[in-house]
């Protein structure tokens, strides 16, 4: 599924550096403003133990897990919605992800220049927002000037039902314009995702976006969770919430994936990691996307595939083929954790824990699906 997330945040606070650790790959990541100025873009494999468990079990050559994508977009600065920095190409970026990652530099380190000259993350953040404000007000005001002209020309023409939407929308960017005019970004985003959960529809917003908060915190911060002393960080999560915000050191995670496996296991346990901060990451990200995993299996392949929350089996079945859901007929269904559970699908059977669901069945995440079609 082409769902993206984009790490966003000012010059010189770690984004490049993060980006490089999520997907293993080699972009610049230097002392100086603007040193990505193109977007970058990688996939990253979705960390998903229950994977390699239905691999054991199906005795598969080969595992093929989910994945994420992952933007890395230029740092903005002041100004950015007038142009400033290449703003207005930086902001087109972001409104192409689904998920802002906010970076938010946590440490202080006199050797890496901070484009205001003090550590601050909750300042760095108003700064984003404002842009990103600023920017959707523009697009507000315009859209705003369309729908009073469509209401005007078609009082007539428009249906109750389009007149009616018409007028849902225009409340809606009325309550975000004055929201955004008091300076209230956080309020401004809970109006438009309850708007959209709700039904109503309007243009795409970047203040509308689903966010995570990632601060990173310095190498010592992060040795048995040290970052729980960090102002910055305490400051970060007071804003937005423990569940919002995941504790990084970009250097060590970087680290860490240039190392081989073991011996990267060996480094974060001595820094009293459980799990890293990057699959954290990765695990919130797919969570907030509003995704889940379902698994085909065999002794050819396991299989991970991603699905948005809420979809249907016949079009579950369409990811892995159109052919599966042009003629799907029913699709035989068990949860991996079941399976676990019971060891083998005769098991199942017996336990009456697999069973055959038709087009209007609802995938869960861990469902084990063999799909059943005619084409």
């Amino acid at each position: 599924m082409a769902i993206q997330a984009g790490l966003v945040g000012l010059p010189n606070v770690g984004k490049s550096t993060l980006f490089n650790a999520l997907t293993k790959s080699s972009i610049p990541a230097q002392n100086y403003p603007f040193c990505t100025v193109d977007p970058h873009l990688a996939i990253t494999h979705v960390p998903d133990e229950r994977l390699t468990k239905l691999a054991q079990l199906f005795g598969s050559q080969k595992t093929i897990p989910t994945t994420v994508q992952f933007v890395d977009i230029a740092g903005l600065v002041k100004g950015a919605a007038q142009g400033e920095g290449l703003g207005n190409q930086f902001l087109s970026n972001i409104m192409g992800v689904d998920l802002i990652m906010h970076v938010l530099r946590c440490f202080e380190d006199p050797s890496i220049t901070h484009v205001s000259n003090t550590v601050n993350p909750l300042e760095d953040f108003e700064t984003i927002a404002t842009e990103l404000s600023l920017k959707d007000l523009e697009s507000i005001e315009k859209r705003l000037q369309k729908i009073e002209h469509q209401q005007r020309k078609g009082k007539q023409s428009l249906s109750p039902q389009e007149a009616k939407e018409l007028q849902q929308e225009l409340d809606l960017l009325n309550d975000v314009k004055a929201t955004l005019d008091a300076g209230n970004y956080t309020q401004a985003q809970h109006l438009i995702q309850t708007a959209l959960a709700s039904g109503i529809k309007t243009i795409p917003l970047l203040t509308g976006k689903k966010a995570l908060f990632i601060a990173n915190v310095s190498e010592d911060d992060l040795v048995d969770h040290g970052y729980r002393a960090n102002k910055h960080y305490q400051a970060v999560v007071d804003r937005f919430g423990r569940e919002n915000v995941i504790a990084v050191s970009a250097k060590i995670e970087n680290e860490l994936a240039q190392m081989e496996e073991a011996e990267a296991a060996e480094f974060a346990s001595s820094l009293g990691l459980i799990c890293t901060g990057l699959a954290e990451i990765i695990k919130a990200t797919y969570t907030r996307l509003g995704l889940i995993t379902f698994f085909t299996c065999g002794p050819k392949e396991a299989h991970a595939w991603s699905i948005m929350r809420g979809t249907k089996v016949p079009q579950a079945a369409g990811t892995i083929h159109s052919d599966l859901e042009r003629g799907f007929i029913c699709a035989e269904v068990y949860n991996a954790l079941d399976l676990f559970e019971y060891k083998t699908e005769s098991a199942l059977k017996s336990a009456g824990k697999m069973r055959i669901e038709g087009k209007e069945y609802v995938v869960t995440d861990g469902d084990v699906l063999n799909i059943r079609f005619n084409v």
